[in-house]
């Protein structure tokens, strides 16, 4: 199997999969969830009629919905830090990930399948 990082990255991005992170930057700067849930679904319809991922957003659209955001807003929605706070099992996280790995690979070796 090969991946293709490239297209996978943009279908993240297209996918809205750093929007619950935009959510929890608003909270985490004092709005309330419902707010921010608010807020961020406004930002995702921006996007789908700009075509474009939340990433590509200028800080001034962003401001523009919500004067909350800062210029800081681009690394909590940053896919690499998206990914590496999920941590439980399950999630996508490289230290989760590493452990489901782990747990697979014994699994198979019990098996005779490795």
């Amino acid at each position: 199997m090969k991946f293709q990082i490239s297209v996978m990255e943009r279908s993240a991005k297209r996918g809205f999969t750093n929007a619950t992170d935009a959510a929890d930057y608003l909270v985490n700067h004092g709005v309330p969830f419902r707010d921010a849930h608010g807020i961020v679904g406004r930002l995702v319809l921006t996007c789908i009629e700009k075509e474009c991922a939340l990433d590509d957003l200028t800080l001034d659209e962003y401001q523009a919905i919500s004067p909350v955001f800062k210029e800081d807003i681009y690394e909590a929605i940053c896919l690499k830090t998206c990914v590496e706070k999920r941590v439980t099992i399950g999630a996508p996280g490289e230290a989760a990930m590493k452990q489901v790995i782990a747990i697979y690979h014994r699994q198979l070796k019990e098996r005779g399948e490795l």
